[in-house]
């Protein structure tokens, strides 16, 4: 099936402008919207949309300050929420099948707790992280990495400038990690470091300490109640993360969690046929088939 793409261009309420890609019969009412990860990333669910595309359209953008979507001023958590609620006006969708990846989850969940009218059902994948699962993290991407690899990425990440392969180098070692399988890793990791760019590092600065701020744990328990009655957390078993955070997390919104075995943080690049499975299972009952 040859499914239609469309691109746009939407302006904001501050004039900012965000690039946006639709996937998909956009006269159908019911829409997924995929939300990717960063913060300061431009958007590289590409891949993920095809997987559900033809159950409803699939939208996917870049957050203001990525990719297409240029933005010099400064960010915050609102502002991001209040994009997402102004994209659906401009696309005609009164509620929106939510999948976020990574900090998308972050995202997602913050834009349900101030339009929760506005979420038709919601997938958080890889995320979010709430409690203290840093340590663990970092603790296990150590264990992943030589200590030579580890001491050129503290000696890359500590440079005031960086040339281009310098900055394909630190994000492809940091990045690595993330998979299972450390030699496709490596592969994936390094593609990813040249395609998804440029990294907008003060955007990334800006939204984790807001996040620090108004950490969303402490926000879990209104969450909760504002969640769609379809929900539910995915996550790869292997992902560096500790899965122990997202079955706490499971446990304090009553949500079901799915583990993809065999996967790290991007599971549909190590489990596809899985990762397919799963979200047109929920799309379609979020939907309708």
């Amino acid at each position: 099936m040859t499914l239609s793409e469309t691109h746009g261009l939407t302006s904001m309420t501050d004039e900012a402008q965000v690039h946006w890609i639709a996937l998909g019969d956009t006269s159908r009412r019911a829409a997924v919207v995929m939300l990717h990860g960063g913060p300061g990333l431009p958007d590289y669910l590409g891949a993920v949309a095809p997987m559900v595309a033809d159950l409803a359209p699939v939208y996917r953008y870049d957050q203001r300050g990525t990719g297409d979507s240029p933005w010099q001023g400064r960010h915050c958590l609102d502002r991001h929420v209040e994009d997402l609620a102004e994209l659906l006006d401009a696309w005609d969708v009164p509620a929106a099948v939510l999948i976020g990846h990574s900090y998308g989850t972050d995202l997602a969940s913050r834009f349900c707790l101030t339009h929760p009218d506005r979420v038709a059902a919601m997938m958080l994948m890889c995320g979010p992280f709430v409690g203290d699962w840093r340590a663990g993290y970092r603790a296990e991407r150590s264990r992943r990495m030589s200590a030579a690899q580890q001491a050129r990425l503290r000696e890359l990440e500590g440079l005031p400038h960086r040339t281009e392969e310098q900055e394909v180098e630190l994000l492809t070692l940091a990045w690595f990690p993330d998979h299972a399988d450390p030699r496709r890793g490596w592969l994936w990791a390094a593609q990813a470091a040249r395609r998804r760019r440029p990294v907008n590092w003060a955007m990334n600065a800006e939204l984790g300490r807001a996040g620090r701020a108004d950490p969303l744990e402490e926000h879990l328990a209104e969450l909760r109640t504002h969640l769609p009655t379809r929900a539910e957390l995915l996550g790869g078993a292997d992902d560096p993360r500790p899965v122990s955070a997202l079955e706490s997390l499971a446990l304090r919104l009553d949500l079901p969690l799915t583990r993809i075995e065999g996967a790290g943080h991007e599971p549909w690049l190590e489990r596809p046929d899985a990762v397919r499975a799963h979200l047109r299972r929920f799309v379609q009952g979020a939907v309708g088939s």
